[in-house]
């Protein structure tokens, strides 16, 4: 049996996806979670074959998640769903160590062809986003300058976590909070919480 983790933060959309998933015969739904923090956790304890993960979850990215399932390591294959057709987040996703990227209007079509990509270890990308993949776009510039614990901070500033919630979430001190949230304001040239939630939305971290 192929076993697979699913991470989303709508139920409805985990029920749609296990279903059309386990239409193979051979294929498991072994774990579910409903943020990327819960879904990290998932896959270090069920190791699975694939882990499906949404970009836009609370508490941490499927980009991060990807990363550190990556660095962890696991020998897990990622697949990075989301409702944003953009080449620039195809690529951050591929250089966080996922091996494909699908958006959500093409999964009826694509999402078993993209898993069994995964499960032969090949690469696999909408067809909607593959002309964009290295150009960029509106926020890439930003996005490139920041660091990953700098992204991370600044989705969960933009969530409404305080400094401490902070870093409680991502074992840091609150005086490495401050200082990874004073690098991102620099980087981004803006001075205010207000200024960071803007470019969270406009750069897909978090929904608007």
């Amino acid at each position: 049996m192929k076993h697979i983790l699913i991470a989303d933060d709508h139920e409805a959309v985990r029920s749609g996806l296990r279903a059309v998933l386990e239409q193979r015969a051979d294929w498991e739904v072994v774990a579910e979670a409903n943020d990327g923090s819960k879904a990290l956790t998932a896959a270090i304890e069920s190791r699975p074959h694939v882990a499906i993960i949404d970009f836009s979850m609370p508490r941490m990215t499927g980009v991060e998640v990807a990363r550190q399932i990556r660095d962890y390591p696991l020998q897990t294959e990622v697949l990075i769903f989301t409702v944003y057709k953009s080449g620039l987040l195809a690529q951050q996703a591929f250089e966080a160590g996922a091996r494909a990227f699908l958006a959500k209007s093409d999964a009826n079509r694509l999402l078993l062809a993209a898993v069994d990509a995964l499960l032969a270890h090949k690469r696999f990308c909408s067809e909607s986003c593959r002309d964009e993949l290295d150009h960029g776009g509106e926020g890439a510039d930003g996005r490139r300058r920041l660091t990953p614990r700098e992204q991370l901070v600044v989705k969960l500033v933009a969530e409404g976590y305080s400094n401490k919630g902070i870093g409680a979430i991502l074992n840091l001190s609150v005086k490495t909070t401050e200082a990874h949230r004073a690098a991102a304001m620099r980087k981004l040239e803006v001075n205010s919480t207000a200024g960071l939630v803007r470019y969270a939305v406009r750069s897909h971290l978090v929904e608007a």
